[in-house]
């Protein structure tokens, strides 16, 4: 049986628990300062409420211009805007703490510390997790695919190709004379011209007929009036 899911559930529900306290508590110190702050450099009969709004605003502006930033950048846009938010907000709370704590080293360091372990832990949990790099030693070999071909072997000779037959001359029934349209003439001619510099051969009743879209016996008087008839 694999553990390996259990133990992680368990490690997740542990980080999970250390944050919300050490979160509540360095933002519960935090909240305080930012409010004590606030209130020593207000005008006086200033409601105790305007003291909160502005911890709220110092301290939850950031975690609102981070999940911008990580936004942003899971689709390219540019984060300057949320960033300078981010950096002011930082620094206002940061200075807030400075400003109620005794002089010297340490009163400085030890009431920076609730901002600070605040800060670290919203990035910590807004911070993307990596993806596994792939290792490609470790992945399985794909072996080639062998496609064997069989070869055909005939012993009977290539049978012999037999030409076709050459076709027979389309041959133009005689018929009594038929009159020849005056009209048709110049196109006829120029039919025939341009055939015989195709082909070099001159043009044949039947093709003249399938060009002009007449029948054949009109085509042969033509080509036999303007001197392109088949003798």
């Amino acid at each position: 049986m694999n553990r390996q899911p259990a133990g992680t559930r368990l490690e997740g529900l542990v980080l999970v628990l250390i944050l919300i306290t050490v979160g509540g508590s360095a933002g519960a110190a935090s909240f305080t300062h930012v409010h004590d702050w606030t209130m020593a450099n207000s005008p006086a009969n200033t409601p105790g409420w305007f003291g909160w709004a502005n911890a709220v605003i110092s301290e939850l502006v950031p975690i609102a211009a981070l999940l911008t930033i990580r936004r942003r950048r899971r689709v390219g846009a540019p984060i300057g805007y949320p960033m300078t938010l981010l950096i002011a907000a930082a620094g206002l709370s940061l200075a807030a703490q400075l400003a109620v704590a005794k002089p010297g080293p340490s009163g400085w360091l030890l009431s920076a510390v609730p901002a600070l372990a605040f800060m670290a832990l919203v990035k910590l949990v807004l911070a993307p997790t990596p993806a596994p790099e792939h290792n490609p030693s470790t992945a399985a070999p794909v072996e080639p695919i062998r496609v064997q071909v069989a070869e055909q072997v005939t012993t009977e000779p290539p049978a012999a190709i037999t030409p076709a037959p050459a076709p027979e001359p389309v041959t133009v029934p005689a018929s009594e004379p038929v009159d020849v349209p005056a009209h048709l003439l110049p196109t006829a001619r120029f039919a025939a011209v341009q055939h015989e510099q195709a082909t070099g051969a001159p043009i044949t009743p039947v093709e003249l007929a399938d060009r002009l879209d007449i029948t054949p016996a009109v085509a042969g008087q033509l080509l036999t009036t303007i001197g392109g008839g088949v003798r």
